[in-house]
């Protein structure tokens, strides 16, 4: 039996690891240190963003950026139904209503020619998926955003290193959300996440969004929430973060191996997965 997916580690990165967690313990320092400003600012170079701002899971991601840019009660948010729930469960919960498009068949992602026939006068916000590191076509989805005035929050949730005609996603849109679940393929050790963004404004009120929506200690200005991404993991995702080029590069190789091995097959539609 093939499995699935396999969370084992190689020798070197497990003792890597298991040296910067005796580290944390030592340092007395658990949240929001310098081992999550340091990923910060190394997952920002590597998707190409001016900011990186670490959260407590993907989810949290996406529910910040909608916050942020006041998208709420009664705002439309169009995304698509091929994903996970917690895409659609991230619109619920900032009070906003999520609208389905269609599915490209090409490339499994959102459908841009239906995207503009459902937006009206309460639409917000475009909220893409990268299924399974598949980009969305980001080319038409920005001239369709910049055409009505529209928000464009990437959910790369699945997508970490994925590229859109050479450009790495995380900074095609006005935001976007990564996770860091054990599955993905920059997995941590437990819950985490990561939202990348170009606008100082909306990276600076992010970061207090995390936090409570503090200003300065017990003072909270904002309508914020609980979602911290801990020193821990952190620093167990700056070292997988070294070897993400690598492993992505071997999943692809298995994912074009697989596809050649299948392609005999009739009546086989197959989405070449090239991140997981």
């Amino acid at each position: 039996m093939i499995p699935l997916i396999d969370l084992s580690l190689e020798t070197k990165v497990a003792k890597e690891i298991e040296k910067e967690i005796i580290n944390v313990v030592n340092s007395k320092w658990y949240t929001l240190g310098p081992r999550v400003e340091d990923f910060e600012t190394k997952f920002a170079k590597f998707v190409d963003t001016k900011f990186a701002i670490g959260v407590n899971s993907g989810t949290d991601a996406l529910r910040l950026i909608l916050r942020a840019w006041g998208i709420g009660k009664g705002d439309k948010v169009l995304t698509v139904p091929l994903t996970s729930p917690f895409t659609v469960i991230s619109i619920i919960e900032e009070g906003a209503i999520p609208v389905f498009c269609d599915v490209d068949e090409k490339t499994f992602t959102i459908d841009t020619l239906d995207v503009e026939k459902k937006i009206d006068k309460s639409t917000k916000a475009i909220m893409p998926v990268h299924i399974y590191g598949n980009p969305s076509r980001m080319d038409e989805i920005s001239k369709i955003a910049k055409k009505y005035n529209l928000v464009v929050v990437e959910d790369a949730c699945q997508a970490h290193g994925a590229r859109f005609d050479g450009k790495m996603i995380g900074g095609l849109g006005d935001a976007a959300a990564f996770s860091f679940y054990p599955t993905k393929n920059l997995g941590a050790f437990g819950d985490g996440g990561i939202v990348t963004t170009n606008d100082s404004k909306v990276a600076k009120k992010i970061k207090l969004l995390r936090h409570g929506g503090q200003t300065k200690r017990f003072w909270h200005e904002l309508r914020g929430i609980n979602s911290r991404l801990d020193e821990i993991q952190a620093a167990i995702l700056n070292i997988k973060l070294k070897y993400l080029v690598k492993n992505n590069n071997i999943r692809s190789k298995l994912a074009k191996n697989y596809k050649k091995k299948l392609s005999m097959a009739k009546r086989l539609s197959l989405l070449l997965i090239l991140l997981a």
